[in-house]
């Protein structure tokens, strides 16, 4: 065992505390293993992004980009309510459209479909929402200009009880599904979600 120990720590002395046994191209394999792995550690963390206001948490708005010439385009959030009461998705407005509408896709037999919402869309106190591509939606109308991968774009959400929370939308590729920080942990079954649906002929 002491024999193990003093080998272990030899082949891990200095330099750059890699094993000494390792040849040229192992040292450089890993050396790029690790720097891949903080590479997407700092993406995800630049990709996440999040606004509060009141009880309520507004996590990773984000859209798709668009063609050029689209006058169209959609919009996806999380809201999760960490409060007593339960609260109403009033209305939102974003600097890139004239006006928005929340739509939701359901199947009618073989047949998909896309409505306006016209029910209150309450988040109730422990619920965590999701707006996204192959659900429940966030349409944006008369767009000012396509949106571009990369880019990102103001927008303001109106609740019944918090009052307005001001947030920024990043803008994903064409036709990209939900990001991974939208994927909801289950809070004692309280999480909403709507999969199964598609949403890429928006």
């Amino acid at each position: 065992r002491q024999r193990l120990r003093s080998t272990v720590s030899e082949e891990w002395a200095e330099p750059g505390l890699l094993p000494q046994t390792w040849s040229v191209e192992m040292r450089r394999f890993y050396m790029t293993g690790v720097g891949c792995v903080t590479a997407l550690l700092f993406s995800s963390i630049a990709n996440a992004h999040e606004f509060s206001i009141g009880a309520l948490k507004i996590d990773h708005p984000w859209s798709r980009a668009t063609p050029t010439s689209a006058t169209v385009g959609g919009a996806y959030f999380t809201i999760t309510n960490s409060g007593t009461e339960p609260d109403t998705l009033v209305s939102a407005v974003t600097d890139v459209s004239k006006h928005t509408e929340f739509h939701m896709m359901s199947m009618n037999g073989d047949v998909m479909k896309m409505a306006k919402v016209t029910e209150p869309i309450v988040i109730m106190p422990g619920q965590k929402l999701i707006f996204e591509p192959n659900g429940l939606h966030m349409m944006l109308f008369e767009l000012k200009a396509g949106l571009k991968e990369g880019e990102s774009f103001a927008g303001t959400l109106t609740f019944e009880r918090a009052g307005s929370a001001d947030v920024i939308f990043k803008v994903d590729r064409m036709g990209a599904r939900a990001p991974k920080v939208n994927v909801p942990v289950d809070n004692a079954g309280d999480a909403t979600s709507h999969s199964g649906l598609s949403h890429d002929s928006e």
